[in-house]
């Protein structure tokens, strides 16, 4: 699919490829618009759109938050959907959907894939959908182009690591450690044995996100990921200093 190819051309200038994250309409979408603007005018290669949902189980505390602020707000999943067509005709980069799959459901499984096709969304996440239980899902990615990232966590066996990547494309998102988003990782000897079972188990690129934050971080996958994820520490920063303040940070982690 395009995404692996794009993420594969990216990797022949770059020894490791950033992707950030937004909750969109948190905290609205003039905020989301310039936020973007500082993270790929700053070096991000791909992002990940969240469409916000009431109980984002994969989420800490801070993405929860979002989530619910942009909610109250009055965010509309159509409204998320017309934002990211915008987004996609601006900016050259890769743009994904991340959500949870009552959106999709209730939304329409069929309708959401082909409006995602036309905003120009090159892949999906969506935490809560076991690809056993995603027959319609896959069969929808395959049809519209739409690579459905799966995910790898320190608790899958090689065995289920090796199912995952036979039904997932695009890349492949392994976690890096157990609980939610937000909490500070330990990139240690454990990890590393970690990755070396995700690299075995698959030939997708490898992202590797969850309580990702700092230059240092960045540093310690490279040559063990091929994309360090950064969610929770760029909401963080523009709930407390504003989206203008998401552009030096990003910079920094290079």
């Amino acid at each position: 699919m395009q995404l692996k190819n794009d993420i594969r051309s990216a990797l022949t200038d770059k020894k490791i490829l950033l992707m950030t994250h937004i909750v969109l309409g948190y905290p609205s979408f003039e905020a989301n618009r310039e936020t973007i603007k500082q993270m790929v005018e700053n070096g991000v290669d791909l992002i990940e759109l969240q469409i916000p949902f009431s109980e984002p189980v994969a989420d800490g505390p801070i993405i929860l938050k979002a989530s619910q602020d942009a909610i109250a707000s009055g965010v509309k999943v159509r409204d998320c959907l017309d934002f990211a067509a915008e987004i996609t005709a601006t900016y050259p980069i890769p743009f994904l959907f991340m959500t949870y799959y009552n959106i999709l459901f209730k939304f329409g499984l069929a309708e959401f894939f082909a409006k995602a096709k036309r905003t120009g969304i090159k892949g999906f996440i969506i935490p809560d959908l076991p690809p056993e239980e995603g027959e319609q899902y896959l069969e929808l990615a395959r049809k519209y182009q739409i690579a459905p990232v799966l995910i790898f966590a320190p608790t899958s066996t090689d065995q289920r690591m090796r199912f995952l990547s036979s039904q997932g494309e695009g890349f492949i998102y392994c976690v890096a450690r157990k609980g939610v988003t937000g909490r500070k990782s330990e990139l240690n000897e454990e990890f590393d044995s970690y990755m070396g079972r995700c690299r075995q188990a698959t030939d997708l690129p490898i992202a590797v996100g969850f309580g990702i934050s700092s230059k240092e971080d960045v540093e310690l996958l490279t040559g063990k990921a091929d994309i360090a994820v950064i969610g929770t520490a760029t909401i963080k920063l523009v709930a407390a200093n504003g989206p203008h303040a998401v552009g030096p940070f990003i910079a920094s982690l290079r």
